[in-house]
């Protein structure tokens, strides 16, 4: 290796490595203040939030390489146009495209690296994440009871407290109605005038302590004509236990989710397209035989009949039906139509699930060959606007680098959702942010190639001067040449 080329690597590397993380931490920061709601107030541990964005950071790699690459190299050219250095190298006798060489072979590479990423690293991800962001979002709130305000979060009881202290545990004027407890017993209620709460070590249950209060209870049966019996006790001091588990954070089994398009690499996604696209097949014939049968005539033509229909004599359904059989003709016809519509409406509404299916699997397949062409096509664009622009530091790149990531998300997100509503080809549709960034990237390269001086602001205030003296000069002869009264 040259040192040339060891001089742009090792300047292209340390942006890099920094921009990535960066923006890997945006994207990260992007994803928990979309489900803060869902994460806070849960008691979750500092393990638990931790995994979550350990993993949910491994999901937004191949989305963070692309616009880590991009303003990586629009920093390394423009750092090197902003010291001279590339007109060093171009006086030299070195073309754009010779000193750009050595940064497309890491490009690609970088390119291949995110592609076994996305196959064998996000799959495995994607299933911790999205687990583990299915329990956390279906788990319970953290136990908090507040003043004056009802509280049913645990199972069987009602609970409301006029008054806490600071202190969090001392309450006054406590209300709790029990209907946990089935059969032949009514409702619970318990008064009292104060008391504590107290959580078990182990945070598995919680007692209320209770001071000076009544529990009343009714005994027998509800629904029947004879009346239970009303007891009432007074204590002076009574403790009531309650299970919390239920608010306990469990996991689920990851296997419940194993299957879903987002948990399956290249291997995987070939064999359940295959699989999803034999069961439409079997599917499609089971509805043909099932339509061929209650509709033969629709199915079967006999090779008598003619190939086109013959014309038809009557010109109107009143010359054919009587005026007394008219209403009943009718009604039996749209019973008809209602009825066929009904029968095949599941079937329909079936295949295209199954369809949708199969899109979702295809568009995740292209997926991982998307994101990685990225790479080389945002290179492609950075190292040539680099040169053009001039200009090192974070600012300026920065602006244009989030301008073309911008654009390139956009339309990655309107071709994955054609491709999978079907509007287009699932790799038409997945790959449309690369195609219309690659014209992008040959006009910048062959500006560059050629001194461009694209983003001068000089240049543009010289043609701004000519067009200013073109139109003075088309005004004063438009005024000689009108006739004088």
């Amino acid at each position: 290796m040259k040192k040339l080329d060891k001089l742009i690597i090792r300047t292209f590397l340390g942006p890099f490595v920094a921009t990535f993380f960066v923006t890997l931490f945006v994207l990260v920061m992007q994803f928990l203040w979309k489900y803060v709601d869902d994460l806070v107030g849960k008691g979750l541990d500092t393990m638990v939030i931790v995994q979550l964005i350990a993993y949910t950071s491994a999901t937004l790699v191949t989305l963070a390489l692309p616009l880590a690459v991009l303003l990586s190299s629009i920093m390394t050219f423009g750092n090197l146009g902003e010291s001279f250095e590339l007109v060093a190298l171009k006086s030299a006798g070195i073309s754009l495209l010779r000193f750009i060489r050595p940064l497309m072979v890491v490009c690609s590479i970088i390119g291949v690296l995110a592609f076994l990423f996305a196959n064998y690293v996000i799959p495995v991800a994607n299933l911790q994440a999205k687990s583990l962001l299915y329990d956390i979002t279906y788990s319970k709130p953290a136990f908090n009871i507040k003043a004056g305000v009802f509280y049913r979060d645990i199972p069987g009881y009602t609970i409301k407290v006029a008054q806490k202290d600071k202190d969090n545990q001392t309450i006054h004027q406590v209300m709790i109605f029990d209907h946990s407890t089935g059969g032949g017993s009514g409702d619970k209620i318990i008064l009292a005038e104060k008391g504590q709460m107290v959580l078990t070590a182990n945070k598995r249950f919680l007692y209320f302590i209770l001071e000076n209060g009544w529990r009343y209870e009714e005994k027998g049966n509800r629904g029947y004509s004879v009346p239970g019996d009303m007891i009432r006790f007074s204590f002076k001091k009574y403790s009531k236990a309650f299970d919390l588990s239920s608010f306990a954070f469990n996991r689920l089994n990851t296997d419940l989710f194993a299957s879903n398009q987002q948990m399956l690499n290249i291997k995987q996604l070939d064999f359940a397209i295959d699989s999803l696209q034999k069961s439409q097949v079997v599917f499609s014939k089971t509805v043909n035989a099932y339509v061929t049968v209650r509709f033969p005539f629709f199915r079967w033509k006999d090779s008598a009949w003619a190939a086109t229909a013959p014309p038809l004599k009557v010109k109107d359904f009143e010359d054919v039906v009587p005026e007394k059989s008219r209403h009943s003709v009718l009604e039996r016809a749209e019973q008809s139509v209602r009825e066929t519509l009904s029968s095949l409406d599941a079937p329909t509404r079936e295949y295209s699930d199954k369809h949708s299916v199969i899109l979702m699997h295809k568009v995740e397949w292209q997926r991982k060959f998307t994101l990685a062409a990225a790479c080389v096509v945002m290179f492609l664009i950075g190292a040539p606007l680099g040169s053009i622009i001039r200009k090192g530091g974070l600012g300026t790149p920065l602006v244009f680098a989030v301008i073309f990531f911008v654009i390139f998300n956009i339309f990655f997100m309107i071709g994955e959702k054609m491709a999978r509503s079907g509007v287009m080809f699932t790799w038409s549709g997945m790959w449309l942010s690369n195609i219309v960034l690659l014209p992008i990237a040959g006009f910048l390269i062959y500006k560059a190639m050629n001194d461009s001086n694209l983003f001068n602001k000089e240049f543009y205030f010289r043609i701004y001067q000519k067009v200013k003296k073109f139109l003075q000069k088309f005004k004063r002869n438009k005024f000689k040449t009108q006739p004088t009264i």
